[in-house]
């Protein structure tokens, strides 16, 4: 099945644990998508969860994190340093259903160029990672491991039974593998600790399109909200997980009672259980802050709930803010920020390590934080909110700095890159 230098790449496969929702994973990888279908490949996508186009996917349960046989595995591997002889067997009876269903989503498509979303990156999934640096090294297909965050970064992993499976699987150590990472920093340790050359190519956006405008649909959102015309939006437009740093947040609504703040997050899955999220919520209590979390009516897209009322989507959410806070302890990259500019918000950014290393060298005009908000922050934040024109002028040369160093052309470019290792132009 080997694909030498000299074939044609006609058919890429993308494989991950998930292909569904805003996740930064699947945002990613349909910017991929778009940009390779322009070029005129053709792609197709293997998971365990997805609501991606289903002739062009092959969905198996088991690939997917959220797995309730994944999920206890995970738990059985982590927080301890030795594994049971019937773990292994477990572990070991899904690799090989996976491998099976791999080799069947190859065949069936006609794979010619494997795409790895964080699947032999982060050790969510121990089973798909070991099928997937299999298959690999049995069939000489040439992939691209696009790696978004490591073990190493997770404090979590650090503990663990199955050492042997991450040297192996995460990431896999194969020549036929080209590495892409999505920020100096993981290229440095990918080489320190695996001895493996990596290419970045950072996150990117569509800069070429303009944001939509507020429409008729998307005006009644405040209302419906409960947010009165009077009061400021700030918008949180992550997930509910602790690397978020939404308590900073909490603390500037709470600050910010001049301008009667409430604070918006935007998505509500709770990736890493709940802990984080009732925390926040009883810390948002404490500081008398009013904080909106709306699965009911703020999904993926925009539709109607089962009684009928409107359900807004991602894009109402920033189209409709005041002001976006980003106060992250840490990032791969920073796809909210990318999206905040791009819709010409302000936006407040704790200056987490790649940020200060690959985005704030670009000059892009925000207000900045380091781990906590002082008087200075507040008085940036506060002229922000009142001088509309300032903000005008802010967001229109961040979005051109956005355009000219994190646009589609950029993509294409080092995707092109990339493939010229496999003989392809």
């Amino acid at each position: 099945m080997y694909l030498s230098k000299s074939s044609t790449i006609k058919h890429i496969g993308f494989v991950s644990t998930r292909f569904k929702g805003t996740d930064g994973v699947s945002l990613e990888t349909e910017k991929w998508r778009i940009v390779l279908e322009k070029m005129g490949f053709e792609c197709f996508f293997f998971s365990g969860l997805s609501d991606w186009v289903p002739e062009k996917s092959r969905v198996i349960e088991e690939a997917f994190f959220g797995h309730p046989r994944i999920q206890e595995i995970q738990e059985r591997c982590f927080g301890t340093t030795v594994r049971s002889r019937a773990l292994t067997g477990e572990i070991q009876d899904i690799r090989h259903r996976l491998k099976l269903a791999l080799y069947d989503y190859i065949d069936f498509f006609k794979i010619d160029l494997l795409i790895i979303e964080n699947a032999v990156t982060i050790p969510m999934n121990i089973p798909l990672g070991l099928a997937i640096t299999e298959v690999i090294a049995e069939t000489g297909l040439p992939t691209i491991a696009h790696h978004h965050d490591f073990a190493w970064e997770r404090q979590r992993f650090t503990v663990n039974a199955v050492e042997d499976y991450l040297s192996m699987a995460f990431p896999p150590r194969l020549h036929t593998i080209n590495h892409v990472v999505i920020n100096s920093e993981a290229r440095k340790q990918l080489s320190y600790r695996c001895g493996l050359s990596s290419i970045i190519i950072p996150n990117v956006f569509d800069f070429s399109k303009e944001p939509p405008p507020l429409d008729d649909y998307g005006r009644s959102f405040r209302s419906d909200l409960g947010i009165k015309p009077d009061e400021t939006l700030l918008l949180q437009p992550t997930r509910i997980i602790a690397r978020k740093g939404i308590e900073h947040s909490i603390e500037l609504a709470s600050r910010l009672r001049d301008h009667k703040a409430k604070l918006l997050i935007s998505h509500q899955e709770r990736d890493e259980g709940s802990h984080y999220f009732n925390r926040t919520m009883e810390y948002a209590q404490l500081l008398g802050v009013d904080v909106i979390v709306r699965p009911d009516i703020i999904g993926p897209e925009r539709g109607s709930t089962s009684d009928g009322r409107k359900k807004y989507c991602l894009w109402d959410c920033y189209l409709n803010a005041d002001f976006v806070t980003y106060p992250s302890l840490y990032e791969g990259f920073g796809n909210a920020f990318l999206e905040a500019i791009w819709f010409r918000k302000p936006i407040l950014v704790n200056r987490y390590s790649i940020f200060e290393q690959d985005i704030e060298p670009v000059d892009f005009d925000v207000v900045t934080m380091d781990s906590y908000i002082t008087d200075d922050t507040l008085d940036a934040v506060r002229a922000i909110l009142d001088t509309p024109e300032a903000v005008q002028m802010m967001t229109m040369k961040n979005f051109e700095l956005g355009k000219r160093f994190f646009s589609f052309t950029l993509l294409e470019q080092r995707i092109k890159q990339v493939l010229m290792n496999f003989g392809q132009v």
